[in-house]
Formats: C-alpha cells, structure tokens, sequence
C-alpha cells in the first residue's frame, strides 16, 4: 500500500471514530440554595470509553466559562470552584454513554445555562456542544403552587376564518407553569417532522409563566390531525406533553352536525377522567386517543363569539394599554413639570432684570438730576 493511499485510509478511518451527536434533554433545573443539582448529558460516538467531555457554563451577559472535563469512566473528575472546594463532580458512564455533572452547594451565583461538549473530528477537530440546560435557583420566600407544569387550553379555527383564508389557525395556550424555560413545536399526528409555528414570547403571571403558540394549517393540510408538543421541566412523569388537535374538516363537520343532547357518552366519559386536562371551559386533549372530535363541540369553543381565548388577549391587551397610559402620563407630568420650572426660573429672571432696570434709571436721574423750571 502506497503512502497515499494509507494516509487516505487512517483518514477515514478517523472521521468513522468520534464524537458524532451530543444531546442535553434537560432543557431546565429548579432548586433552591443549598442543593446539588445533576445534568445529564448524552454522547453518541463510536470510541467513547476514549472521549474527553468538557462542561462549561454562561451566566447572564457573560462570557462561555470552562469548568470541569472527564476522560475516565472508572473515576470522577473532581473541581473547585468559587472557593468551594470539590463543588464540581463530572462522571462517564459508559453502559449509557452519558456524563453526568454534579453542581454541590448551589448558590444565586450559579444561575447560568450548563453546557457539555466533546471534539468532533469530523467538523475539523471542532468542539460540539449540546443545547444547554438552565440552572434556576428558587427564592427561599417564594411560595409556588404544588403543581406547576404547563396547564394547556386549545383553540380551534372558526368557520369565517376556514372560509375566508382557506385555512385554520390552531391556538396552544399554556399557564401557570414554572420556571420559564419551555419548548412548545407542532407536529402532524403520525409525522416526525416538525412543521413550522409561530409563538409569542413568555410572560410573567404573578409567579408562574404562560406562552402562546399557533399553527397556521394550509388547504391541502385540512384533513390532518396535528400535535401541539410542550418540553417542561416540570411534565409529570417527566414526559413531554402532546395536545392533539383535530383536523380543519372535522372542525368545520361538527359546526354543521346538529349537537346531541347534554348526556355524555361513554366514550366522553373516559376521555375527560383520563386524559384530559380541563382549564375553563377549554379541555387539552393528549394523543392516547383517537375519538377526540366525539366532545369537540361541547369541550371546546368553535363558534364565532367571544371565546376565553378572546378574553384572555382582551386582558393582555388591557395590561399593554394600562401601561401606555402609565407611561404616558409619567411623559405628561414630566413636561408639565418641566414648564412650571422653566416659568418659574423666568420668571426669577424677570425679577432680577426688573431691579436691574430700577438700579440703572435710579443712578441715571442721580447723574442727570432734572432741573427746575
């Protein structure tokens, strides 16, 4: 074998070893001061016993900061850090092929997004990294509910919408969930692929979070189911959500099928007890299901009146109003105050000039005194 052709070879050869896929499920971690927290980290590659994993950290507005790399499976690498003597624990398994880091002694100042990473030789000896988990430290005063995952109310298009636009808007409400870190894409029903969405950003209610997140369904889309997949630190069980959707033609079916009496059938029954989520008068449907459209038109608002959806924007809309006026009153009384100062230094000014005035024509009349006729 010739020089080339074994260079060509061990070449390669090296780019089939490596690191390949780095990937962090845990998209967020709440604790409070005090605690050890453990992230998780997957490495896919074909020589992991060989891998060095390297985890690092971003606090808010600051540089990547590198804090602690594991090479050995059979012992724990071990670091100092903020005069914390062995804060820092990262571990390899490699029955999983995972490394895990271990934060000691959690403090305010450790609120940072973690990251793991390894050398990918086939991007040029380029570090991968995963994409990141988010340390949140919990207030010691502050008091949340027991249960704080995502509660998911959905909305369904309405008929002047279908008609006019051919096309549905499928609307995905999520409240009262903690902390802020949540991940919400659409999928079709049986599909891997998710489709493009659009979401608004997430807001402090008291202190919980909600988000918003739509889905525009095209003409020759009208026949499909869709999901609405919600990733939450706090899921129960630690999955993530899937909120089935029904198709625009099952929507547009029951708008103009006579409603049945208020009796719910068996089938309604068993989805309300058990998996279904009830928030208002709005009822989130989990994928287990298939006959979702049999309760579509009592659980869910399809008409064209003012929906818990339209209240719920109406109130958003009423908070961004009252601060506008806050604001421009606080404009308003700054350049009134601004006048009333100015009037004043004026009028200050005046007065000076005024005795300056009186000062000149008394020294004049003295110089030139009027002679008497």
């Amino acid at each position: 074998m010739s020089l080339l052709e074994t260079f060509t070879f061990l070449s390669f050869w090296a780019v089939g070893l490596g690191l390949s896929e780095v990937e962090q499920s845990q998209i967020s971690i709440s604790t409070e001061v005090k605690k050890s927290i453990k992230i998780h980290c997957k490495i896919t590659s074909s020589d992991f016993e060989g891998e060095y994993i390297h985890w690092y950290r971003q606090k808010p507005k600051k540089a990547l900061e590198h804090l602690i790399s594991v090479s050995s499976t059979k012992s724990p690498a071990r670091a100092s850090l903020g005069g914390r003597k062995n804060k820092l624990e990262a571990r390899k398994y490699s029955q999983t092929s995972t490394s895990v880091l271990t934060v000691n002694f959690i403090e305010n100042e450790d609120v940072a997004i973690y990251y793991c990473a390894g050398w990918a030789p086939h991007s040029g000896w380029s570090k991968k990294f995963g994409e990141g988990t988010k340390l949140t430290v919990i207030p010691s005063d502050r008091r949340l509910p027991a249960d704080i995952s995502p509660k998911p109310t959905i909305f369904l298009p309405s008929i002047a919408e279908i008609k006019r636009h051919k096309a549905g808007t499928h609307l995905c409400l999520l409240e009262n969930f903690f902390p802020d870190v949540i991940k919400v894409y659409w999928k079709e029903k049986n599909g891997n692929r998710i489709l493009e969405s659009q979401e608004g950003k997430t807001m402090k209610t008291s202190d919980t979070y909600m988000k918003l997140s739509w889905l525009t369904v095209t003409e020759r889309s009208m026949d499909k189911e869709h999901k609405c997949i919600v990733q939450h630190e706090k899921n129960k069980g630690g999955v993530d959500q899937e909120i089935l959707f029904p198709s625009v033609n099952q929507v547009v079916a029951s708008m103009t099928t006579t409603i049945a009496p208020t009796t719910a059938s068996t089938t309604e029954k068993r989805i309300a007890t058990s998996k279904a989520t009830t928030v208002g008068t709005t009822t989130a449907y989990t994928t287990e299901e298939s006959n979702v459209p049999a309760i579509i038109s009592r659980k869910v608002c399809l008409k064209d009146e003012i929906s818990p959806l339209q209240l719920q924007l109406s109130n958003v809309s009423a908070y961004y109003t009252y601060l506008l006026l806050l604001l421009k009153g606080a404009v308003y009384f700054a350049i009134i105050a601004f006048g009333l100062f100015r009037r004043t230094e004026d009028c200050d000014m005046e007065t000076v000039c005024n005795r300056r005035w009186q000062k000149e024509v008394n020294w004049s009349s003295f110089i030139f005194p009027k002679s008497d006729r």
